[in-house]
């Protein structure tokens, strides 16, 4: 659970980092938004690298712990794309959320 919560809170982290100059911070330099990205992902990977090191000493593997970020990236995008982009959610997000699920269900079963 430590791992889930920790990706988590890293993606959120991330998705800000790489996606917050594209509503309102499109006037400033590109520098600027660089350094204030760079300041933020730093708090992402104080996360994500113990969120992988927690899961991998409890028995996750590489694969496990990609497929999780993947998914979680997803579901964290989506809810930033609609509530701070404005953008909808269609039929193809859904069908990529579709197919990561199966992915994760993939690595997961039989564990």
């Amino acid at each position: 659970m430590p791992t889930l919560f920790l990706l988590i809170a890293s993606n959120c982290f991330m998705t800000i980092a790489w996606y917050w100059h594209l509503k309102g911070g499109m006037s400033k330099p590109l520098i600027v938004v660089i350094l204030i990205s760079w300041a933020i992902a730093l708090f992402e990977y104080c996360l994500a690298v113990p969120a992988n090191r927690l899961g991998y000493a409890s028995g996750w593997s590489g694969g496990q712990l990609k497929i999780a970020q993947e998914v979680i990236t997803l579901v964290v995008f989506g809810v930033f794309m609609v509530t701070v982009l404005g953008e909808p959610i269609g039929w193809r997000h859904l069908g990529a959320f579709l197919c990561l699920i199966g992915a994760a269900t993939f690595m997961f079963a039989g564990r």
